[in-house]
């Protein structure tokens, strides 16, 4: 998804109890996950190319960021890491197959709403049939250019994040429920994360502490 779909969805997610300083730190680690760096190299920054494991395993690592800067007393780096991680786990949801996996299930019925999906449904996670798409470069570069987007499409293949990706409104009735997962995942997760720290410290995390050291800016 684009910066501001990632900006909204943090937002949307958050605003109701991280400080807007805060949450624009947060917002702002979230999106750098999709500066060139991040997207060459780094499937687990985005859960692309089947890197579940790897994209797990980077999402833990960042909560385990998180939790070591809370208990020093760092508030900077500490949404930075869960910006990163908000951002994983948001592309999740475009880049893979299971809004497509928890769809099917409906084929003689009509689907329930977009803020109906369960972004964590145990067996869909665990679906054999589990996909993300895998960037094939460098010919998918031209897919992010507007104007070659439809030229470029035949030439890719299925399994390509230019055929797989709900990223946007024009992938289709699909994209809501990918949105709406993602925000709920990201809502879930930050209550997750704060229900096993002390007081002080989601004070601390959520910007509303009065002490506080900012701490070292560090990129996982």
């Amino acid at each position: 998804m684009n910066a501001g779909l990632h900006r909204a969805m943090t937002r949307a997610a958050l605003q109701e109890q991280v400080h807007p300083d805060a949450l624009e730190v947060i917002c702002t680690a979230n999106i750098q996950q999709d500066s060139l760096g991040g997207m060459i190299g780094h499937d687990e920054y985005h859960f692309d190319a089947n890197a579940f494991t790897r994209g797990n395993a980077y999402v833990e690592h960042n909560r385990s960021l998180l939790r070591t800067h809370l208990e020093q007393g760092e508030a900077l780096p500490a949404w930075q890491a869960f910006g990163r991680l908000s951002h994983a786990l948001q592309d999740f949801y475009s880049h893979s197959n299971y809004v497509a996996l928890w769809l099917a299930r409906f084929t003689h019925s009509d689907p329930p709403p977009p803020d109906q999906i369960d972004p964590l449904d145990v067996e869909l996670l665990a679906h054999p049939a589990l996909r993300s798409g895998k960037l094939y470069f460098p010919l998918e570069a031209l897919y992010f250019v507007p104007g070659l987007r439809k030229l470029v499409m035949p030439f890719l293949p299925p399994d390509s994040h230019a055929w797989m990706n709900l990223d946007s409104p024009e992938r289709g009735p699909a994209f809501p429920y990918a949105l709406s997962a993602a925000t709920r995942r990201t809502k879930h997760e930050y209550e997750e994360d704060m229900r096993h720290l002390p007081e002080e410290q989601v004070r601390l995390f959520n910007g509303y502490s009065k002490e506080h050291r900012w701490g070292p800016s560090r990129r996982a």
